[in-house]
């Protein structure tokens, strides 16, 4: 059977569920309160005026789209870092685990150099106001000064998270996220004797809280007991070029598949402006309530990745196949429940961002389009977590650069515009290059898993 799904009793699939739920579950809560960050900056920037808000608009899309595509790339110490620790390789986990933050320095340094080298293209093709302006610039300045605590951050979280320690994690982002809202109050709206930065009080809030992020959860492996056999603190290592060659060898290509899944969605908006405001509104609509939805198979993902990398690391390759496939059946069954929910809810969901009548209409019709969409998104994304647990990185992101940009984007535009099919033309075929892209991931699973667990590769 495919993935050896039947190889163990029903008492060992539901185990195994467990084990991934309850790794998974802490990881979801992380993101959750993370996305919540960005969602006080929109409401507070908001308050102080549509220009502000543009500002933030603008800034929060160039800073995720790069901060989105590196955080892919640190994802590659997540397989490492569980296979080091599945073989008991202890000290390799913390001389790993240092060199990850090397790496995520100078990954967050060239992210930084990319930000502020942003701002003054950014002033001449966008011709905006003044006072936008000067927000995006001072915000963009903010989001690049967090680039590198944001990396620190991510490498420190592949860590706990791939010695079974996700709680911290959790903790650490949910007291970020309530940091954050004081720190916007105040450089906002300019409160104890601070400016009134508008917009750009988010972006500087936003660096704070990246900061804190990086220093709280540094601090709580230094002081847990539980991470002193592996030595991440106990000792002060130079950077390692080869080991660190070695991530980016691995993380590239994650990173790339995350910024052609980000960036295609950010070209159909542009490219469904043509059709009117009505169509813009409903569109985001559907993004932000699909864009929280994809947290669930990120988590479930994000959790095979570890599991699947420690069984190898502990010479147990026919068990991390079975782990692979516990972790697609569950994406499967949660694909499902979720396409049920939106069918049956899609109303009163898209009723809680709009209640222009027109929007509200269009959202709702494009929901049942995006509750299909959800049953091949949760399982390309959880088959190729899966696979990053093996350390393969390279073959998922040529499914996704074919599947996203040539079955979806193309297609999509061709059926919205010669099939006169509108919005709808481009979430058929986003559906179709989700179904493809899961048909292979899955296939290449298979495969992979197979020849693994026979000691062919």
């Amino acid at each position: 059977m495919l993935l050896d799904i039947n190889r163990y009793s029903w008492s060992v699939f539901r185990h195994e569920s467990k084990q991934l739920v309850a790794l998974a579950l802490p990881m979801m809560l992380a993101q959750i309160a993370a996305v919540g960050v960005g969602f006080v900056d929109t409401v507070m920037a908001g308050a102080a005026g549509k220009d502000e808000l543009a500002a933030v608009a603008l800034g929060s899309a160039a800073f995720s789209t790069l901060y989105i595509t590196w955080l892919g790339v640190m994802t590659a110490l997540n397989p490492m870092i569980s296979q080091l620790w599945g073989a008991g390789k202890t000290a390799e986990v913390g001389e790993t685990g240092r060199q990850g933050l090397w790496f995520g320095l100078l990954l967050g340094m060239v992210g930084m150099l990319l930000l502020l080298a942003m701002v003054k293209p950014f002033m001449w093709y966008l011709d905006l106001p003044d006072k936008v302006e000067y927000s995006l610039a001072l915000y963009l300045i903010f989001a690049a000064l967090a680039m590198p605590a944001a990396m620190l951050h991510r490498g420190l979280h592949a860590y706990a998270a791939s010695l079974n320690r996700p709680k911290p994690i959790m903790w650490v982002s949910w007291a970020a996220l309530l940091l954050n809202i004081p720190l916007n109050y105040v450089f906002v709206y300019g409160k104890l004797g601070m400016p009134a930065l508008g917009g750009a009080g988010c972006g500087l809030a936003t660096m704070l809280v990246f900061w804190f992020n990086a220093a709280a959860l540094w601090w709580y492996i230094k002081k847990q007991p539980y991470f002193k056999p592996f030595g991440l603190n106990e000792g002060f290592s130079l950077p390692d070029w080869a080991l660190m060659k070695h991530i980016w060898k691995l993380g590239w290509p994650i990173g790339f598949s995350f910024f052609l899944e980000v960036s295609l969605f950010s070209f159909i908006v542009f490219l469904i402006a043509k059709f009117g405001a009505d169509h813009v509104a409903a569109q985001q609509v559907v993004i932000s309530l699909t864009s929280l939805i994809y947290m669930i198979p990120q988590a479930v993902g994000a959790a095979a990745t570890v599991r699947v990398g420690y069984a190898l690391g502990k010479g147990q390759k026919q068990r991390a196949r079975y782990l692979a496939g516990v972790s697609v059946v569950m994406g499967l069954l949660l694909g499902l429940f979720t396409m049920g929910a939106l069918i049956l809810l899609r109303e009163p969901l898209a009723r809680i961002y709009t209640d222009d009548m027109g929007v509200l209409a269009l959202a709702a019709s494009v929901l049942l389009f995006a509750a299909v969409f959800q049953l091949f998104d949760f399982t390309q994304c959880i088959a190729s977590y899966a696979l990053r647990g093996y350390k393969v990185t390279k073959a998922p992101m040529v499914i996704h650069g074919i599947a996203f940009w040539g079955l979806g984007l193309l297609p999509g535009y061709l059926l919205a515009n010669q099939g006169e099919m509108g919005i709808y033309g481009f979430w058929t075929a986003l559906i179709v290059s989700l179904a493809v892209a899961a048909v292979g991931l899955i296939w290449f699973l298979e495969q992979h898993s197979m020849r693994v667990a026979q000691g062919r590769h």
